[in-house]
């Protein structure tokens, strides 16, 4: 192999290096700035709920909910929320998940998993593995039979 071939080969090398860091920067970039919005959709969500539980004394039923992602809708990042205020007791613990919506990012540095509202106005991210043993254990087989598939 002579030089130019060698630079030719040694430049080929670098351009596809550079590439493919940018297409995974790209793709982790873009699973960042979804995971955020959806957070920030979910705050939104936590404070209609906890607007609604001060004026009216409880959780609002999921019609009250549904009607205020539709006039949302185009804003929220949230996919497929789950609201469980039908499942919900009064004397539920505050830690009781509210709603959640599970994001399956499959890439290099983000993991699938779920943001979590939980019933006292906590917001929070959660694995997979630890989100599915949390709400296994807050789930009734009714409301297991109920879920979507």
């Amino acid at each position: 192999m002579n030089k130019l071939q060698k630079r030719i080969l040694v430049n080929f090398a670098v351009v596809t290096v550079v590439t493919a860091t940018a297409v995974v920067g790209m793709v982790e970039l873009k699973n960042l700035v979804n995971r955020s919005e959806a957070m920030r959709a979910m705050e939104s969500l936590g404070r209609v709920v906890s607007d609604y539980k001060q004026k009216k004394g409880s959780i609002p039923p999921e019609s009250h909910v549904d009607g205020i992602i539709k006039s949302l809708e185009g804003q929220l990042r949230l996919g497929n929320l789950r609201y469980r205020a039908q499942w919900i007791a009064f004397d539920s613990p505050p830690d009781t998940i509210l709603a959640y919506a599970r994001k399956n990012y499959r890439s290099l540095f983000s993991r699938p998993g779920a943001i979590v509202l939980r019933l006292d106005g906590r917001i929070e991210w959660m694995d997979k593995a630890n989100f599915d043993k949390l709400i296994a254990g807050q789930q009734t087989p009714m409301e297991l039979e109920m879920a979507p598939k």
